[in-house]
Order: structure tokens, then C-alpha cells, then sequence
């Protein structure tokens, strides 16, 4: 038995149990079944070992060892994978991003380009049209050959048809849920149903616009303790009978907070029952897109976001795709005319190349933030809202040769750098590294147990699916102290953040509690919702008020085994009972602004 609590193995320790030992046939989780991956990978990995003394975690090497052991297919995706890293974003050595979800577009080489001084030359130009989203969808194809270049790159990467759907670009995530809502038919269809294990704000701000309109919302509900959807429930909402208790389901396949996947087959019930889906795909990983189905499936609508450079930057826009047969739906509304469509140009200075100004950096979204900017932090891969008429979203270097333009048949179009970097990956090299990783640091976080604690309570508790073949690469989850209570999920993010960590927080909402076995665990996790920036002052109690705060997790096709072994790492450091405190005086004594707990 190894790499206990840094006691000699002779000594008695009865906050260790055993798991059995690794067998040949239980040591590649490569070759065995979907049903048999969690027994092989908890056979595999520190079978025999919990870690109650951060200082007695196998060093790297060691535990890489261990992993690739474990997951001997994960070696293939190395020399791709982490050639990329190094060239294209060398800012991820120091930097871990568990912040992000969307589709990033360029990659940081972009952004400095070897020698060149960087200046202000924005590649392309957003800006608000005053244009509802039926007469966009309508009559809005007639574009620019710059627009074209943009929406033919992103719907090839999305595997979206351009014959089947039309795309509006809007100026965030958040818009786009609100412009859907302002535009959708509530008067008729009058039911709207989401799905969202979490609090999200793009949500909120359709459920609130589509109940202005007279819309009844009801949310799917999740089984604890895996969050899988309430079949009986969703099944029963979606066979209600008469047409005007039809309306919109709004469907994401995963939970971008949990991790959960949700069979794509509810959205072919849906459509079956005469709903009209929408589907949420910013939650997806790079190329997810290419399994869904879309000439099977065919939602009405579908949403995904993008953002500049990951973990550089995530302003950006999102894509509102509708179905060429579904336009027609569509309501015109005088007040989507505000709401957010925008147009994606040139912008003056790509244009005169002699054009030279100075560029003002922007602070990274997953760099240092104070309490404050942590608050008021967005939801990934979204811009803030605009407020003039336009807005230069996208600064790059405009240096001839600087990699961000191409000509194409004598046209200049934009290099998405982000976007062939995941193309040139591929599918099932991407899903098989992310489930590699993201399962290892499943089971390394449950390994972490307090010592001393009596019942050798645990250090981290997962939310959702725990190790899956197919969860989804996103993990919930809260850190305990020794007595068994909760640290506040925005201290561990500050903390992580001070070790160059960038984490999210989230809020778990709709958990039903179906068997009595869990009333103890009822009464135990849930929580009434904190006033915060999803939730409008006006709005009335519901039940999803009650939930549970969460720290979590999401990883990027970027990620590699370091970045979550450097989380591991971060997170075992909370069993030293002293660690938030010696960081609070730490970085007192180097006059930098005490954390608040």
C-alpha cells in the first residue's frame, strides 16, 4: 500500500480502505465495455490508496505513469495534441483553464505573432442591425462576401447544412435565448420547456421574455444522486395533448456544470409529439456536432456561442441557426428589433493595411480577478452587452503575414485557426482524451480523505456522474473541511484562481429527490439561492430557488493530464486544516488584498 498519509505502511490507518487489486484484464480500460469502464479505471487507478496529507500525492511523473498505464490509448493523442498546445498557446504552461465552453476561434500564436509588435487592428467588426429575427432569417441572406466567408467556415465546422438552415449572428448567448423567445409564437404554442441542471442566465432571460408573452415554463427535473433526467416526468410534459399546451423544448445534450449527457432521442420525441426543439450546442465539445444526427434530428432552431482565444479571451458572438422550414413560425417583433442581431464586417483598418494604432489589452477572462470582477463574471464564451451602435470584438494583429487573414479567390477571409486545429484533431481523438482525463480526475478527486476526521470523511464530493464511460468532460463538485462542513465554492474559486487556476461556479437547481432513502441528503445539500446576477429582483419564488452552490470544472480539447493533475494538487491542499487561513496571511504580508471568509 502506497502514498497513504505519509505514514510507514506497518502503522495502522483506518481512514484507508481497500479496493481490490489490479488484475491484467482490469488494468486497460481501452479494451473493456462501456458497462466495465468504471470497474476497470477504479481498479486501475491508486486501487489500494485514499491521500489524507497533500503532501503525500504521488509526484507527477509517478502518477502519469499510473494514468497511461490505465489509459494506454491516451499516448496516441499525445504528440498531436501537445504539438498544437506548445506552438499555437504557449500561455497554457502557466495558466490552467477549466473556464470555458463554446467554440473558440483563433489560437494565441494569432494574437503575437514571433517578433511583430502588436497593434490594434481589429480583424472584423460587430455591429447591431435593427432587423427582427423573421425578417433576418427571411431576408437578411444577401451579405457581404466577408459575412459569407465567416458563416460558410462556422456552419462546415458545425456540420449545420446551409441548404436546411439559416444563420443569425447575435451579440452574445444570452441574446440569442432572448431573441428566440421575443420571436417564438407563445401566443399559439404556449408551453415552453428547458432542461438545465444549473442556473443559467441565457435562460433566465428567455424564460422571463417568453412568460412577458404569455408562455407557461416548466423545467425538466434531475434524479439525485447522478442527475440523469426524471424520464417519467419529461415524458408526461411532453405528451400533453391539445396544441396549444405544445410550444418550444429547449434541449442541451449536456449539463455544461455536471457533465451529464442526455440522449438526443428526447428531441425526436419532442418533434414526434409536435414540439419544436431548440437545440443548445454551446455546451459541446469542439466537433460534438458531427455524432448528432442533424439529418435525423433536424431541430428548429440551434444555438451555439464562440469566443476569441482560449484561455485568452472569450468575447466573441453567438449563432442562432433556423431551419429554412421552421422560419416561417417565427413572429415579427418590433422589440427583437433591439434585442441583439448584429452584422459581422470588415473593419476600417483591415482595410487600410497603413492603418497604425495603439492596442489596448485586454484582461484575460480566465487571468487574476478580484471579488468583485468574479461576480460579475459572464457565463463562457459570451460578450457583455453592447451599448453603442458598434463594437470591435475581435483585436489582432495586422501585420502582413501575421496569420490572421487569407485570400481565397481573391478575396480576404478570416483564418479560424481554433477551428482547424480542432478539425485537424478529430472527433474520437478528442471525446477519447477528454474521457481519459476527465474520469482520472474523477477518481483522484474521491481519493482525497480528512485525516483524523473519525469517519475518515472525504475532502471533495462529485455531483452528477461519477465515473462514466460516457460522462460528459465537465465536473461538479465541493470541498468539504474536516468537520464534514461546506467552504463557499467562490472561496475555493479565489483560491484556485491565486494559484493560476481558472475555475467556474455554478448553482445545481430542479434536483428531485426521488426515493426516501435520500431525505437525509434532501435536507443536507440543498440550499436557498443567494440573490446574484442571473436572477431579477422581480421575479417570484419558485422551487428552483433550492439547490446546491457548486465549484465547477468544464475541460477544454486543450486540456492535458498536467492541468488536472495541477488541480488535484490545488484542491488536496485543503486537507492541511490551516490552508485558508496561511492564504489569507500570505498574502497580507505581501500587500495584496486579503481574501474575505
Amino acid at each position: 500500500m502506497v502514498f497513504l498519509c505519509g505514514r510507514q505502511a506497518t502503522e495502522a490507518c483506518f481512514c484507508c480502505l481497500s479496493h481490490r487489486e489490479p488484475t491484467d484484464r482490469t488494468q486497460k480500460t481501452d479494451t473493456t465495455t462501456h458497462s466495465d469502464f468504471a470497474i476497470a479505471a477504479f481498479s486501475a487507478i491508486f486501487p489500494n490508496s485514499y491521500f489524507t496529507n497533500h503532501e503525500s500525492l504521488p509526484p507527477f511523473q509517478d502518477s502519469f505513469s499510473i494514468f497511461a498505464t490505465a489509459f494506454p490509448n491516451y499516448k496516441e493523442t499525445l504528440s498531436k495534441a501537445n504539438g498544437i498546445r506548445d506552438t499555437e498557446y504557449p500561455h497554457l504552461a502557466d495558466h490552467v483553464c477549466f473556464d470555458y465552453s463554446g467554440v473558440g476561434l483563433f489560437s494565441h500564436s494569432q494574437m503575437l505573432p514571433g517578433s511583430y509588435s502588436v497593434a490594434a487592428s481589429p480583424l472584423f467588426r460587430i455591429s447591431y442591425k435593427p432587423a427582427s429575427l423573421k425578417s433576418e432569417v427571411l431576408y437578411g441572406e444577401q451579405e457581404t462576401d466577408f459575412e459569407s466567408s465567416v458563416r460558410k467556415q462556422l456552419t462546415s465546422f458545425l456540420n449545420i447544412s446551409a441548404d436546411d438552415y439559416g444563420m443569425v449572428c447575435t451579440a452574445s448567448r444570452t441574446a440569442a435565448f432572448r431573441l428566440l423567445a421575443e420571436s417564438y409564437p407563445f401566443q399559439s404554442n404556449k408551453r415552453l420547456i428547458t432542461v438545465y441542471d444549473y442556473e443559467s442566465e441565457a435562460v433566465n432571460a428567455m424564460t422571463e421574455r417568453a412568460q412577458r408573452r404569455g408562455a407557461k415554463v416548466v423545467s425538466a427535473s434531475f434524479s439525485w444522486p447522478r442527475l440523469s433526467i426524471h424520464s417519467a416526468k419529461l415524458k408526461k410534459l411532453l405528451r400533453s395533448g391539445s396544441k396549444e399546451m405544445k410550444g418550444l423544448l429547449v434541449f442541451p445534450l449536456m449539463s455544461r456544470v455536471t457533465g451529464v449527457r442526455y440522449p438526443y432521442l428526447w428531441m425526436k420525441m419532442a418533434q414526434e409529439k409536435g414540439w419544436h426543439v431548440a437545440l443548445d450546442a454551446c455546451t459541446l465539445c469542439p466537433k460534438e456536432m458531427d455524432t448528432m444526427g442533424m439529418t435525423l434530428i433536424q431541430p428548429d432552431f440551434v444555438i451555439c456561442s464562440f469566443y476569441k482565444v482560449f484561455g485568452e479571451n472569450p468575447s466573441g458572438f453567438a449563432g442562432l441557426f433556423i431551419k429554412k422550414s421552421s422560419r416561417q413560425v417565427m413572429d415579427t417583433s418590433l422589440l427583437a428589433r433591439s434585442i441583439g442581431v448584429v452584422t459581422i464586417g470588415r473593419s476600417l483598418s483591415t482595410l487600410s493595411p497603413s492603418v497604425d494604432d495603439e492596442i489596448e489589452l485586454t484582461r484575460s477572462f480566465s487571468g487574476s480577478l478580484n471579488s468583485a470582477q468574479k461576480l460579475e463574471k459572464k457565463e463562457e464564451g459570451e460578450t457583455s452587452e453592447m451599448i453603442g451602435p458598434s463594437l470591435d470584438t475581435v483585436q489582432v494583429t495586422r501585420e502582413k503575414g501575421s496569420g490572421f487573414l487569407q485570400e481565397v479567390d481573391g478575396e480576404v477571409e478570416v483564418e479560424f485557426r481554433g477551428l482547424h486545429h480542432a478539425d485537424s484533431l478529430g472527433l474520437l481523438f478528442i471525446q477519447r482524451r477528454l474521457r481519459y482525463i476527465t474520469n482520472w480526475l474523477v477518481i483522484a478527486l474521491t481519493k482525497l480523505k480528512h485525516p483524523l476526521s473519525g469517519k475518515g470523511n472525504s475532502l471533495v464530493r462529485i455531483y452528477g456522474p461519477e465515473v462514466k464511460f460516457d460522462r460528459g468532460p465537465a465536473i461538479a463538485f465541493n470541498v468539504f473541511d474536516w468537520k464534514g462542513e461546506k467552504l463557499d465554492p467562490s472561496l475555493v474559486q479565489k483560491l484556485a484562481d491565486r494559484s493560476n487556476i481558472s475555475l467556474s461556479c455554478g448553482f445545481l437547481q430542479g434536483i428531485c429527490f426521488r426515493d426516501r432513502k435520500y431525505e437525509q441528503d434532501k435536507r443536507a445539500v440543498l440550499q436557498k439561492r443567494a440573490p446574484g446576477l442571473f436572477v431579477s429582483e422581480h421575479r417570484k419564488w419558485s422551487r428552483n430557488d433550492l439547490g446546491i452552490p457548486v465549484v465547477s470544472a468544464s475541460l477544454g480539447f486543450l486540456v492535458n493530464f498536467e492541468d488536472a493533475y495541477k488541480l488535484w494538487a490545488f484542491i488536496a491542499r485543503f486537507l492541511d486544516a490551516d490552508f485558508v487561513e496561511k492564504e489569507r496571511w500570505r498574502f497580507a504580508t505581501l500587500n495584496q488584498k486579503s481574501i474575505e471568509v
